[in-house]
């Protein structure tokens, strides 16, 4: 066990919070849903970035490279000044979504290096032009632009030519769980000498303001004072009632600056008095002004900087090192006479550590098959990842109160998440992206568990388990899909990630977690009552859902009325019901195990699967199913009774597919009962499984296995006939959202004269649907894609080389579902790794990020990818569950085709190389 897995396993067994402390800051406070008290719900315009500055944000906070406690009470960042922008940079800048020509976008360059799941080490790299950043250029020029043409970027705009910027790189390492080593060093890529002001920030998050409600306000304000400290070093003393004390040290004779985390009432709203002559925006204007008197002279307040000026030669460095530690370890550094300073020689030796068992953590989880330039983005992918948890703060009940939209209340309207009141958000959570998506999304979560799953299970679990508490969980058993619409509808694919979560935990420890299943399936068969009275309209088996996270994937907006009046039939929800049947079926299969009152339930979700099975596979013009071009399409029922199906070759066909579980015989076996009832049960209803795969006895497959497949053998081969054609979905990076044959052939739909056109778009969206910030008409998307490998795989553990098909179509390559499972992942790896040209396709034609040393092997995790050539498009930092490839990779470099046959399920939940 190496000494990152130790600290775990003491999180795990001993309670020590070796977690508590990390990179829980948002990167985007401003503009989101909470911070939003308007009329309207016009969140982007209500709190703005120019705003941030000055105004006290009432749920969180953000900055650079930021780090905080997880109740987020005491923050850190890193804020700059390079003697030329108006403002310090002491968050990230992006257009919101009106301002973006497709919808909200960041315009900085950052890198999530590293990170421990501990956060015992942790690295990120800001890239700060010296010219002035060109906040009005990106705004009007991008506002200037369509939806046809390209977004203007950051590079685009010069302040990156001749080199001239700083490369500011921030390290974290945890000399113990609150002893925090921060150095930060900033390089000059330019060729002359130039000036750059550090500002590392410590400040309270305002939780002691009057208008905060009493059931969220600290007991007393907290206060940072400065304090006197050894020789060579300026130090700031902090105390929260809450939290503690800690000392915050910063090596040198440095000025200390303090003001207040309040708002600058002067500045944003004149007709109210500032509560304090210093405030938020106290150091900004004290540095960029010149004015003293915007810091407190006292050396006290809730929000205080370190100001280092630094002039720096070309290709040269400068360093500076601080220290937050509890007032308890501060004590003992200074007894201790080995470490008379906070900045000793200790200080270096325990960086050098805690990177050095990164490494050698990375190692253990990283396949040795796997190549220099894999295991890089491997590693990248997972500490983005690990970046990417934040401090979510929600209080429905208090923030409901605030809108005067609590229904608990007489004399309330009704607003945005009014049905939410029971909520109560206060935790740690992955998020999608911390500057586009600085809020959960139920089932981006789902798919982020699988890679946490490979550093951290734990973490991972818990992470499921949220979810499913009931201070998130509607009393109705829905989830909640995202702050912006909490009832909005998301895929439900929590049963899928909890099983996953149990497998991995089960090959990890020898053993399975028990309480973990037992309590997250009970709350799971809530949200699947809820699936089947809430979006199973007719009682029918056949389910809608809206949108469920495929945005403009449809003719229509899916979650708005229907412009023809009727419902959508979707194949899309029929499917991830069919697959939420097999997962809860197979949970129940390992909780009958250790008490056969759950033999009962397995017995219900597989009569379920086959009822759907049945009403997804039903024959006619009414049908998903369409014979002549074998593909499922959603199906538009009119009000006169008439029904059509829209013949849109998209994912939502391809859904279907993964509606596909083996049921080993060790299976079978734990419930001899329930099979033997099961068998009786189909025996008198044979129309339920006529249409779908076959399986029992007379179909077992490899090894006696069966299973249980929406698809039946012909039709999985003319789908994947589809799927694997190159002129279809089957793209150079992977398999796209929406089929090419849509490039020629749009389709076009009329209703009342209006037109509704679905076409080809490899990139961004060319409409306003969902915000048009993403697209699923042709990019690659990764979720989809590796629940696409996963039915490959459970095929092939049926078929094993008895079942091949061509891959490409039309390339006369015959190859095994493995083998095809393994070809879309080597694609989608693809887009992260150098090619032979030692380009990367994710930055596509970007030089920059192509040649430049100082700028090619950092890499991002966009959100989707351009349909023909894999270009990253969307968010930027999406590493969420584009962090999936990091699980692709591991898995496929663990695995190969004779090993995956004969382990059966549990080969695809071993971990890493092997190496304890």
């Amino acid at each position: 066990m190496n000494s990152e897995q130790i600290r775990l396993e003491e999180t795990r067994e001993q309670k020590i919070p070796w977690k508590k402390w990390g990179p829980y800051l948002s990167e985007r406070q401003w503009g989101t849903v909470r911070e939003d008290y308007s009329e309207g719900g016009d969140a982007w315009n209500f709190f703005t970035h120019d705003q941030s500055r000055s105004r006290a944000y009432r749920w969180g906070e953000d900055g650079l490279a930021g780090l905080s406690d997880d109740k987020q009470r005491l923050c850190f960042a890193l804020a700059l000044w390079n003697g030329r922008d108006p403002i310090l940079k002491e968050r990230l800048f992006g257009l919101t979504n009106s301002e973006g020509n497709h919808g909200e976008d960041v315009k900085e360059y950052y890198f999530y290096l590293d990170s421990t799941p501990t956060h015992s080490y942790m690295k990120y790299l800001y890239k700060y032009p010296q010219a002035a950043f060109p906040y009005a250029d990106l705004v009007d020029t991008n506002k200037g632009r369509s939806r046809d043409e390209m977004e203007y970027e950051l590079l685009d705009t010069g302040v990156f030519d001749g080199e001239r910027y700083f490369d500011v790189f921030v390290e974290y390492a945890k000399a113990a769980p609150e002893d925090i080593l921060v150095r930060i060093t900033a390089t000059n890529r330019g060729p002359d000498a130039a000036e750059l002001h550090l500002l590392p920030t410590l400040w309270f998050r305002n939780d002691w303001a009057t208008w905060i409600a009493e059931s969220n306000r600290a007991p007393a304000k907290p206060n940072l004072k400065q304090i006197e400290t050894a020789a060579g070093v300026s130090a700031v003393a902090a105390t929260h009632p809450l939290l503690g004390e800690f000392i915050f040290s910063c090596e040198g004779q440095v000025p200390l600056l303090f003001t207040e985390n309040e708002t600058n009432n002067a500045r944003l709203f004149p007709d109210y008095p500032n509560d304090s002559p210093y405030v938020k925006d106290g150091i900004n204007d004290c540095v960029v002004e010149g004015r003293q008197d915007a810091v407190n002279p006292a050396k006290q307040g809730t929000k205080a900087a370190a100001h280092y000026r630094v002039k720096i030669a070309p290709g040269q460095s400068a360093t500076i090192r601080l220290r937050l530690t509890d007032l308890a370890t501060a004590g003992e550094i200074r007894k201790s006479k080995a470490a008379a300073s906070p900045f000793g020689p200790e200080f270096d030796r325990t960086l050098a550590a805690r990177l050095q068992e990164a490494d050698e953590f990375y190692r253990s989880v990283t396949p040795p098959s796997v190549s220099p330039d894999a295991a890089n983005v491997m590693r990248q992918a997972i500490a983005g990842m690990l970046w990417s948890k934040q401090f979510f703060f929600f209080d429905g009940d208090n923030w409901l109160d605030e809108h005067h939209s609590n229904p608990l209340h007489t004399g309330y309207h009704a607003s945005r998440n009014s049905e939410w009141f029971h909520m109560l958000n206060e935790d740690i959570i992955s998020m999608p992206d911390k500057w586009e998506y600085p809020w959960y999304a139920a089932w981006d979560l789902a798919f982020h568990t699988l890679p946490l799953s490979i550093v951290d299970p734990d973490f991972a679990k818990e992470q499921m388990e949220l979810m499913l508490k009931g201070v998130y969980l509607h009393p109705s058993g829905q989830m909640p899909a995202y702050e912006w619409n909490f009832s909005d509808v998301n895929p439900p694919v929590h049963a899928f990630a909890t099983l996953f979560l149990h497998r991995t935990e089960q090959a990890l420890r020898g053993e399975m977690d028990l309480d973990f299943l037992r309590a997250t399936f009970n709350k799971l068969l809530l949200n699947f009552t809820w699936w089947v009275n809430r979006k199973d309209r007719f009682g029918k088996n056949v389910f809608e859902g809206g949108f469920l996270g495929l945005d403009n994937i449809g003719v229509f907006d899916r979650s708005a009325p229907l412009p023809t009046g009727g419902h959508l039939e979707q194949a899309d929800g029929t499917a991830w019901m069919a697959l939420f049947s097999q997962n809860m079926a197979e949970l129940s299969v390992e909780l009958a195990a250790h008490d056969p009152i759950y033999e009962d339930m397995v017995l219900k979700f597989v009569e379920h699967f086959y009822y759907i099975a049945a009403a997804m596979n039903r024959s006619g013009q009414d049908g998903m199913w369409d014979e002549e071009d074998g593909f499922y399409y959603d199906v538009l029922q009119l009000p006169d009774g008439s029904a059509t199906r829209l013949k849109v070759r998209s994912m939502v066909g391809l859904l279907p597919l993964c509606a596909t579980t083996v049921i080993e015989k060790w299976q079978r076996d734990r419930i001899p009962r329930v099979m033997a009832q099961l068998q009786k049960r189909v025996g008198r209803i044979p129309e339920l499984s006529a249409s779908m795969h076959p399986t029992g006895p007379g179909h077992l497959g490899v090894a006696d296995r069966g299973i249980i497949a929406l698809v039946n053998p012909e039709r999985l081969r003319r789908i994947l006939a589809k799927m694997l054609d190159e002129n279809e979905f089957l793209g150079p990076c992977g398999i796209r959202s929406l089929s090419k044959f849509h490039e020629g052939n749009p389709f076009v739909f009329h209703v009342n004269g209006q037109e509704f056109k679905v076409d080809y778009l490899p990139a961004e969206s060319n409409t306003g649907m969902f915000g048009g910030n993403s697209n699923w008409r042709g990019p690659v998307w990764m979720p989809v894609n590796a629940l696409i490998i996963r039915a490959l795989l459970n095929f092939y553990l049926y078929y094993g080389d008895n079942f091949k098909i061509e891959c490409p179509t039309g390339s006369g390559k015959l190859m095994n579902l493995f083998e095809v499972a393994k070809e879309i992942s080597d694609r989608l790896a693809g887009i992260f790794l150098r090619d032979e040209r030692g380009r990367r396709p994710v930055y596509g034609g970007t030089e920059k990020f192509q040649a430049d040393p100082h700028w090619r092997d950092y890499i991002l995790f966009y959100e989707y990818f351009h349909g023909d050539n894999g270009a990253g498009l969307g968010a930027s930092h999406q590493t969420g569950w584009t962090g999936l490839v990091a699980k692709t990779i591991q898995l496929f470099g663990l695995l190969d085709a004779k090993k995956s046959l004969e382990a059966g399920k549990g080969a695809a939940f071993a971990r890493g190389s092997g190496k304890e």
